[in-house]
């Protein structure tokens, strides 16, 4: 009897220790649970000023020459109307939204159905076999099917990546004379595609456990309830929309913006190349090293809502490309010392970013077993206990360039972004926006992340922090 009694008492200790460990972590998964008025605030005005953003920057190109004070002062003096300069903005038609449509489908993706109503199932053939036929016949290429993050039910998430061609350069001249066309088209295609999988994604999952509810409508559209919502077993929507329209319509529409150049000027100065090699780089690096990406905080971490769906399908493509549209508008053409410096820069940002994260993920692959900078690495033994109750075990490197700064992948791909901007010259502030952008998103994913660690490893996560005391510049920040 006395046996049993301690049995069962040990079981209650047992759950309730599972209880209290599992708080925390409930929070340092995902997105937020419970909405401050911060937040709340800041996502009501990126619902309502994100996209008249991207339409300010875009139309004040168009036609204003790229000045960001005429189209308000215009305004302000009463010499236009908003009805003047909106009726002088170029309307969707059957033109762009085949383009579009045939693009998208193209990649393997069926949202043909929300452009042209009709379901391609040839694209979602293409999207599902595609995969584990790339990777077996390009060396050194990781393809085929990989297994994601790791979500609180325990259970992986397979995903399938289709290494993409860019086909589409040879007819790249005919994009930008309807990119504007095209900027309407994907602004009213990503929240369909947004609302729609917000109303059945429910439905949609892999475990219950996987959705997350905070009882704010704003905020749930906003940064999604579904982790890993998907059609079937391979579909997944947030990886598509992540890896697929925006981030290969950025190459294609820097190509168009340098064909115009050359039709309009009869030359492609060397900062439009600049800004095409640079940028057609990192494009190429994702593409190449996409399963890398499975660990990154999109994937591991975010839900796929409005934040995604439309910043992947809008924001990405038409921000991420103003150096290209401002260079069509003011040709630069740059000195050699100039030229040389922005382009020992970028690469500088590129291979500081791609070698701070090949370090490491061959750490990770190798559970330490590895030479960093012809040493074996230093680490901080960190646990964590998951909202299963399951005790985990994990290493943070502190040797590499991941001993100079917690995030420094994060600071080669600030120079990198600096450097698309300074192959436009000094004349205009319209191309740094991106950097300046690039900096707030970045320093604010710093934070997010290292809450998220603090919650989720506690006093090991302090070690780790003394050991490495910086996040992004060494002795500064």
């Amino acid at each position: 009897m006395a046996a049993h009694q301690e049995k069962k008492l040990a079981e209650e200790r047992k759950h309730q220790n599972m209880q209290n460990d599992t708080k925390a972590p409930q929070g340092q998964w995902g997105r937020a649970w419970e909405v401050d008025w911060f937040s709340l605030a800041s996502i009501l005005f990126l619902l309502m000023f994100a996209p008249l953003i991207v339409y300010y920057f875009i139309m004040s190109c168009d036609q204003y020459q790229c000045s960001l004070t005429d189209p308000l002062l215009d305004l302000l003096t009463g010499n236009k109307h908003l009805s003047d300069i909106w009726s002088r903005t170029p309307t969707l038609t059957y033109r762009a939204a085949g383009i579009y449509s045939l693009w998208v489908t193209f990649q393997g993706f069926f949202l043909s159905v929300f452009t042209a109503n009709t379901f391609s199932l040839f694209c979602v053939v293409l999207y599902m076999s595609i995969p584990d036929f790339c990777h077996k016949c390009l060396p050194g290429y990781v393809g085929g099917v990989q297994e994601g993050a790791v979500p609180p039910a325990g259970k992986h998430h397979p995903l399938c990546f289709m290494l993409h061609t860019l086909g589409l350069a040879a007819s790249v001249s005919q994009i930008h004379p309807s990119s504007k066309q095209l900027c309407s088209e994907c602004s009213q295609v990503s929240p369909r595609v947004n609302s729609g999988t917000s109303e059945i994604q429910q439905f949609m999952s892999i475990d219950v456990i996987l959705r997350k509810f905070t009882g704010n409508f704003f905020y749930d559209y906003m940064m999604g309830i579904e982790f890993n919502p998907r059609i079937g077993k391979w579909f997944d929507f947030k990886l598509f929309f992540n890896g697929r329209p925006g981030i290969v319509a950025w190459t294609l529409i820097n190509l168009s913006f340098a064909a115009k150049q050359q039709e309009l000027y009869g030359e492609v100065t060397n900062s439009m190349i600049l800004v095409n090699v640079l940028q057609g780089i990192y494009v190429l690096d994702f593409f190449w090293n996409e399963a890398w990406y499975l660990k990154t905080i999109d994937i591991c971490h975010d839900h796929f809502g409005w934040y995604l769906g439309w910043g992947d399908c809008v924001w990405l493509p038409y921000l991420y490309t103003l150096q290209g549209l401002y260079l069509v508008y003011h040709p630069v053409q740059l000195c050699t010392a100039h030229a040389i410096g922005v382009l020992a820069l970028g690469l500088l940002g590129y291979f500081i970013f791609r070698m701070t994260n090949h370090q490491k993920d061959l750490f990770r692959r190798t559970n330490g077993n590895c030479r960093i900078w012809g040493e074996k690495p230093e680490f901080i033994e960190c646990s964590y206990v998951s909202v299963d109750g399951t005790k985990h075990y994990s290493k943070l490197m502190t040797s590499g360039f991941w001993g100079w700064a917690r995030h420094f992948n994060y600071t080669g791909d600030l120079m990198g972004s600096l450097a698309y901007c300074l192959a436009c010259g000094f004349e205009h502030i319209l191309p740094y926006f991106y950097i300046v952008y690039m900096t707030i998103l970045l320093t604010h994913r710093c934070l997010r992340d290292e809450h998220r660690c603090c919650s989720k490893y506690g006093k090991d996560w302090e070690r780790y922090t003394a050991a490495v005391p910086y996040r992004l510049l060494p002795g500064i920040f």
